[in-house]
């Protein structure tokens, strides 16, 4: 019996100890936390832009084609055996440069002969002058007969339309004979023969090779015929500026300007074509390559624009966060408008000098404080 009541005081005697430990850790937890001071909620970070007033032309995206300048087909003038190429199949070719060479020697017998036919009917013809100047002193002395006379005067008015006849063929065959040669008739790319050397070609049939004129190229596109009115409005104001991108591609876009709009809208589509001009001197674009084109339409005046990234939506309607001068953000009911490119038009709920956050929204609500960051570089 006295060994058992032993046990129930030390098993006692232990819990009494573990519970005044446990309670002086809890005071110690309770004064740490006591020290600890409250923390107070931080700002969050946001990036803004600045609202604008003023005149906004807005913008009208298509997809259009390259086209080139202009394109010849080369053919040849006069028959023969094709000589030579002398181009570089797919490379540039210069105004004036001679591209295509024909056997000439037959068109070189041709003009050796008008030349021979002109020469012995000239050396008629000065005969005939001669003899005219020789017997008309002598027709009025009664030296030679007047039927005599005239057969000499018939003579050379006879040579004389000879001689002008041959300095007409002459003339041909030396202008055939420079048809042997063609020149590219404006700085080009070269397409792929059509024929090679050996080839017979025929006059005005046989095609030798394709010149594109790239530099300028024509960008090709249609538009709505809604949009035809705007346009034609900003031709009025003066040049249209043409925004061409290659989809996909990082470069800036290329600055074209619009340079024609047809003449009748195709009834099938309901548009109507246009063409912008590109100096392409860097010879980025290629014909018929595949384009993203864009350009002003309607030009709206003093309006509020921001970017479209700063424009949120909810079940009430639109809204953005305007940046106070306190830290603070607001939420601002608006009502938005147009969009042409990064813009947006807001018609209602902002006068043009406020500063509306872009990015950060969704960890905002009204009033909550906030801290402006910049993009890195």
């Amino acid at each position: 019996m006295q060994r058992t009541s032993r046990r129930k005081y030390i098993v006692l005697a232990t819990g009494i100890i573990v519970a005044i430990a446990a309670a002086q850790m809890f005071r110690g937890s309770e004064r740490a936390k006591a020290k600890t001071p409250a923390v107070a909620p931080s700002s969050v970070p946001v990036k803004v832009a600045s609202a604008h007033r003023g005149d906004l032309d807005l913008t009208l995206k298509v997809i259009g084609r390259a086209e080139a300048f202009s394109t010849v087909n080369v053919q040849a003038r006069v028959s023969g055996q094709l000589q030579a190429l002398s181009f570089v199949p797919g490379g540039q070719v210069k105004q004036g440069a001679t591209i295509v060479r024909i056997d000439q020697s037959l068109l070189q017998a041709q003009l050796d002969q008008a030349e021979g036919n002109l020469a012995k009917d000239q050396a008629q013809l000065d005969n005939a002058n001669t003899i005219i100047r020789r017997y008309q002193p002598l027709l009025g002395k009664g030296y030679v007969s007047q039927m005599d006379y005239d057969t000499y005067k018939a003579n050379q008015g006879i040579y004389t339309a000879a001689v002008k006849a041959d300095k007409a063929a002459v003339e041909l065959a030396r202008t055939q004979l420079g048809y042997a040669q063609i020149q590219a008739p404006f700085d080009s790319i070269a397409g792929a023969p059509l024929v090679y050397p050996g080839a017979q070609v025929t006059a005005n049939d046989t095609s030798i090779v394709v010149l594109n004129q790239i530099r300028p190229i024509h960008v090709t596109f249609s538009v709505p015929e809604t949009g035809l009115d705007g346009i034609k409005a900003s031709m009025a104001r003066g040049k249209v500026p043409v925004k061409v991108n290659i989809p996909g591609a990082k470069a800036a876009p290329m600055d074209a300007e619009l340079d024609f709009i047809n003449n009748a809208v195709d009834a099938t589509t309901s548009t109507i074509q246009l063409k912008a001009r590109y100096a392409n001197d860097d010879l980025r674009l290629t014909p018929g390559q595949f384009v993203e084109v864009s350009l002003p339409t309607t030009r709206l005046a003093n309006v509020v624009t921001v970017p479209v990234v700063a424009l949120q939506n909810s079940p009430l309607g639109s809204f953005v966060f305007v940046a106070n001068a306190d830290g603070t953000v607001q939420q601002r009911v608006v009502t938005a408008g147009p969009t042409t490119g990064s813009q947006i038009v807001i018609e209602k709920g902002l006068d043009g000098h406020e500063t509306v956050v872009t990015d950060g929204q969704l960890l905002l609500v009204d009033g909550t404080r906030i801290h402006i960051v910049k993009d890195n570089g």
